[in-house]
This record gives structure tokens, C-alpha cells and sequence, in this order.
């Protein structure tokens, strides 16, 4: 089996990949709007962003005094991928708490 790479390891976490999605929208957003949308640090958002820089995957965009974040057009296809796949699991996990829930029929 192959050793997963730094990126892999990256996205398949949660708050890397809610990060991700909630960047894929036509909004500008900056740091602070991020951490409070996915329920995250300050300091943790910044590091991740700095990794998704150096990746290719954001690019910040200064006007002024703050510090907008977008995403790269590999970015969009990653968000969108991480999205619908998120979506999938979400419907799935739901589907299996009403099989674990006992049936009315049974009683």
C-alpha cells in the first residue's frame, strides 16, 4: 500500500475539508468568517490556509487592510468533489441510524 501524501492526509479530515467547501462559494471571505463558519481556531484556519497555498489550491487576494482568501480553479474542483462526496457519507450515516433504531413492527 502507498504511504498517503501530506495533501491526502490533509482532506480527509474533517475542518481541512469544511474549510475547503465553505471557500466554494462567489462570497469573499477572510480569515475570521472562515474560522467562525467551520467552527474553528483563528490560528488553526491560518495554518491550513498557508498549507493550501503552498499547495496550489487558495490564493489570497489583499484589498486594503484585510486579506481575502479564493480558491484556485484546482481548489473549486477539489471543494466540489470534497462537497458531494460529504454530502454522500452525510446521506449514508443517516440511512444507518434509522436501520440501528428498532422498528415499530417489532413491538
Amino acid at each position: 500500500m502507498k504511504k498517503k501524501t501530506e495533501f491526502e492526509e490533509l482532506l480527509l479530515r474533517k475542518k481541512p475539508a469544511k474549510l475547503l467547501i465553505s471557500l466554494n462559494t462567489e462570497e469573499h471571505k477572510y480569515v475570521t468568517v472562515l474560522a467562525k463558519e467551520i467552527d474553528c481556531t483563528y490560528s488553526h484556519v491560518v495554518k491550513l490556509l498557508d498549507i493550501f497555498a503552498k499547495l496550489g489550491v487558495v490564493r489570497y487576494k489583499k484589498e486594503g487592510r484585510v486579506k481575502y482568501i479564493t480558491l484556485t480553479e484546482e481548489g473549486k474542483e477539489i471543494a466540489k468533489t470534497l462537497d458531494i462526496l460529504m454530502k454522500k457519507l452525510s446521506k449514508l450515516s443517516k440511512e444507518e441510524k434509522k436501520l440501528a433504531q428498532p422498528s415499530e413492527i417489532n413491538k
